[in-house]
């Protein structure tokens, strides 16, 4: 978490904003953010908004925001240092980098004068482009949401599949259906989807000096 970097920079000028989407709400998320005793602000969002409006499509990802409310940087696979896992089906997992925990502080004590700040038309340049398909997968996940809300489980299941179809690299899609089979399943489904990809990257890189792709 980023509790260390936060306590560690006490500036005033500085707010962490840390977002969970899930739609069992605090009943999944908090037990997090106790855990991790964050001082920041934490919200559970249960209706997935801020991934619609960022256009964020896996975790952990993060937008800076700067004093004139503008985004001058955003990006996906945003762990603050590198971390490793044991994992029944792979074995050990490393992932999380060490480069972008230093350039978040540059950003901190430089502002915009930062070298990690990107301009409107990289930040444009960034941002995931919609297809026909994903904006349908968006309001056809938001339904698969609504329905599990209302507790109707067969309705809800069958929007977020289709969401599913029509945006497959959407993660918070498949990791958000997965977590109501339970977790040694959903570890299974995620190990089976990470494996296809190939060659392919699970994210995005994050274009930092030294960063280990």
């Amino acid at each position: 978490m980023w509790q260390a970097l936060y306590e560690d920079v006490n500036d005033s000028n500085f707010e962490i904003i840390c977002v969970a989407e899930d739609t069992m709400g605090e009943e999944a998320a908090g037990q997090w953010f106790d855990a991790a005793n964050a001082s920041y602000v934490c919200i559970v969002d249960p209706t997935h908004m801020i991934s619609t409006l960022f256009g964020f499509i896996n975790v952990p990802a993060a937008a800076w925001i700067d004093e004139e409310r503008r985004i001058v940087r955003i990006n996906e696979g945003t762990y603050p240092s590198r971390h490793t896992i044991e994992n029944e089906l792979a074995g050990t997992i490393k992932f999380g980098n060490d480069v972008y925990n230093p350039a978040v502080r540059d950003w901190i004590a430089k502002g915009n004068e930062s070298e990690h700040v990107w301009s409107p038309e990289e930040v444009r340049g960034h941002l995931k482009p919609a297809t026909d398909d994903t904006a349908i997968a968006d309001p056809t996940f938001k339904l698969g949401v609504f329905f599990k809300l209302q507790g109707d489980d067969a309705k809800a299941k069958r929007y977020f599949e289709e969401a599913q179809r029509l945006s497959p690299s959407n993660w918070n899609y498949h990791r958000q259906d997965w977590t109501y089979e339970g977790e040694r399943t959903a570890g299974k489904n995620w190990y089976k989807k990470s494996q296809a990809l190939g060659d392919a990257p699970y994210y995005d890189a994050l274009e930092l000096p030294g960063e280990v792709l």
